[in-house]
């Protein structure tokens, strides 16, 4: 149950006075449905209304706070022109412009012959002073309506600044004095704020020094969101840690089998992953490890030899992809890896129907079946396994926490192994998923050869077009990256589709299509045509980002490649240079570049390590964008900047282990803070962790 201190600040947006459904609607689109979100949602600015001078001295293009005498209504004889009102002090006139006047709302406000104080942007047109639409009018006895300093939020389409800052002060207003969670000593070490202190001050900057996240006030409060994630990570890994587990230890005979038929050694880093999981299966408790590593780097080898264990135990392992093609291309790979150990290995996705179907869910069910490759289909109910011990997932990202837990639960003390070809900064590590157990891949197996990375622009078009035409009379396959779907005015990027059209009249029947909106089906046909043969040019959105292995595929050209992030250009990249011939990636772009895209081509030219591009990226975007934190699993930061506030997360990591180490049902006084907090930042799914509920 959420705390009773905490019931104001977690009405609806939509129940503010005077916020009808549509700017409730708007509220909650840009902050969030509750009060509280609204005081998560901090100022970006300030708007200083301090400078007051006389009308004649006022400068153009400045926000003036003037004091003028209402002299006449100057009403239009067309209501498709401004309505005047003239207005003077004893240096010159001053007029007020408002468009789409009704009724006598003006009248009342600025009642002729009296004295009033406005405030807005300063225009000089056609030799007269006037300000349009003022921001305040006031009468001079309620001058402590109007403040000199204002805090400027970020806004959506349709909804005025006015109706944000009313909300932000009403919540405020609810936001109560509540015990403190952090520890005593950080507080004085940093100087911080109580809560209720910082948020106040957050929301009234008093110059444009309060609104860095580096402040005292800001600092403060994006510990507490971090402290929150990390109580909330720290209590679900206690939970993991407490179910039971089982532990795997065998010879290794499987294992050694086919590591001796491989046709390459394995990297020290593939070796060592392989130590660190062997180690975790020994154990007792319930392994849940993240295996990261750039796309080539070997990570399905490593899951192979991991579960060809779980097999020589007498149990069963399970490996799970996003995509059919991919689990498809992943059966493919397993199946000639694994037949020197003379292992059997099943495929389940959605496309294995009637008797064949039947066939794989009864050996599943007998144990005759040791290792199953599969879809979202293998957690479907009828799906159960004789004794499934150890899962694989391959790109977390794309699944869930429930899908994760759906899949565990189809066996007892099931460890679990989550790869990802998308690497991650330590930071975000953190922010993601605490201390989860990690192992990264960092070199490429023996025999692949560096890919040529090479910036061009747009302008060059022609040549690029002239290049594809030489690498497709060598026999080469070429992925043609486009960032938009269809044709958009707004927007005039080369679309897929325009692309598509105008690539098939150069190239006839040899070019492909692949874009988000088709079906899926539909998708996993051109793939594999381009694949397979029949086409050899394909263009495609970012859904080819995690996608199937084309080993003749060594060529590929990104349109607008700034408009990437890095991690995604790199992903990209991923998918050529898979065979021995050596590969290009031509990045095309459009001039000026910005400071920050001329530097993240340059990273993308330097180098291939993913883990130096991920930091990057981190670097020059933040956080928000590096791995389109939606996608990724990762958890939306309000507060955080997380290259700003890169030195808290340690902090607040220890910090949770140190409270719930000290008081596991967060029961004492500062424990009691802590539920507090947990709520506050909607983490209530991990309260439910408690020891005690």
């Amino acid at each position: 149950m959420r705390p009773e201190i905490l019931f104001p600040l977690f009405a609806p947006v939509t129940s503010l006075a005077g916020v009808g459904p549509r700017f409730g609607k708007l509220l909650a689109d840009l902050a969030g449905p509750h009060l509280a979100d609204l005081l998560f949602h901090l100022p970006t600015g300030i708007i200083d209304r301090r400078y007051a001078p006389k009308v004649r001295e006022a400068k153009p293009s400045q926000i003036a706070t003037l004091t003028v005498k209402i002299e006449a209504h100057l009403k239009p004889h067309n209501p498709k022109q401004p309505y005047r009102v003239r207005c003077r002090d004893e240096t010159g006139f001053l007029h007020l412009v408002y468009f789409h006047v009704k009724g006598d709302y003006l009248t009342r406000l600025l009642p002729v012959g009296s004295t009033r104080i406005v405030s807005g942007t300063v225009e000089h047109f056609n030799n007269e002073i006037q300000i349009t639409h003022p921001d305040h009018v006031v009468a001079p006895e309620a001058r402590e309506q109007m403040p000199p300093i204002e805090p400027v939020y970020g806004l959506t389409a349709g909804l005025p600044l006015r109706i944000v800052q009313k909300g932000i002060a009403v919540a405020l207003g609810r936001a109560p004095e509540l015990a403190e969670w952090i520890d005593p000593h950080l507080m004085a070490q940093r100087h911080w704020p109580g809560w209720k202190a910082a948020v106040t001050a957050a929301h009234a900057p008093q110059s444009e020094a309060d609104i860095p996240p580096t402040t005292p006030a800001r600092q403060r409060l994006a510990y507490d969101e971090l402290l929150a994630n990390q109580l909330a990570i720290a209590l679900v890994r206690a939970h993991t840690k407490r179910l039971p587990g089982r532990a795997i230890e065998v010879p290794g005979r499987l294992r050694k089998q086919v590591q001796a038929a491989l046709p390459f050694s394995l990297t020290h880093s593939q070796r060592q992953a392989l130590a660190e999981i062997a180690g975790d299966m020994a154990a007792p408790n319930r392994m849940l490890r993240l295996l990261q590593g750039d796309v080539g780097s070997g990570k399905t080898v490593v899951a192979l030899l991991a579960m060809l264990d779980v097999v020589e135990a007498g149990a069963q392992a399970a490996l799970m992809a996003p995509t059919e093609l991919l689990a498809r291309q992943h059966y493919a790979t397993l199946t000639a890896l694994a037949a020197p150990a003379g292992i059997e290995i099943a495929l389940l996705t959605g496309r294995e129907k009637g008797r064949v179907r039947e066939d794989i869910l009864l050996r599943l069910g007998s144990g005759d079946i040791g290792i199953v490759v599969g879809t979202h289909a293998l957690f479907q109910t009828e799906v159960a396994f004789k004794d499934l011990a150890f899962a694989v997932i391959d790109e977390q990202h794309r699944f869930g926490v429930e899908q994760r837990i759906a899949l565990s639960n189809k066996g007892k003390g099931v460890d679990i192994l989550v790869m990802t070809a998308t690497p991650i900064p330590r930071t975000l590590m953190l922010t993601a998923y605490g201390d989860l157990d990690s192992s990264r891949l960092t070199e490429k197996p023996a025999g692949r050869k560096p890919v040529t990375t090479r910036t061009i622009p747009l302008s060059r078009f022609a040549e690029v077009v002239e290049a594809a035409r030489r690498a497709l009379s060598t026999g080469a396959k070429i992925y043609w990256i486009c960032p938009l779907v269809a044709e958009s005015e707004l927007i005039e990027l080369a679309a897929a589709e325009a692309r598509f059209a105008e690539l098939k009249k150069l190239f006839g029947e040899r070019v492909g299509l692949v874009h988000g909106r088709m079906k899926g089906a539909e998708r996993d046909r051109a793939m594999e045509q381009f694949a397979t043969g029949g086409i050899d040019l394909l263009v495609a959105t970012t859904v080819i980002e995690v996608g199937v292995d084309v080993a003749d595929a060594t060529v590929m050209v990104v349109e607008h490649a700034e408009r990437f992030g890095l991690a995604q250009l790199h992903q990209l990249r991923g998918r050529i240079g898979r065979g021995a011939k050596p590969s290009a990636c031509l990045l095309l772009y459009t001039t000026p570049l910005s400071e920050t895209a001329k530097q993240r081509l340059a990273i993308l030219r330097e180098t291939e390590d993913g883990f130096r591009i991920a930091d990057e990226d981190l670097r020059l975007r933040g956080a928000g964008e590096v791995l389109g934190t939606r996608q990724s699993g990762l958890p939306e930061m309000r507060l955080v900047d997380l290259a700003v506030h890169a030195d808290l997360i340690p902090v607040a990591r220890d910090d949770a282990r140190l409270v719930l180490a000290r008081d596991p049902e967060l029961s004492n006084e500062r424990g009691a803070a802590a539920r507090v907090l947990l709520y506050l930042f909607a983490r209530d799914l991990a309260v439910g962790y408690l020891r005690s509920g």
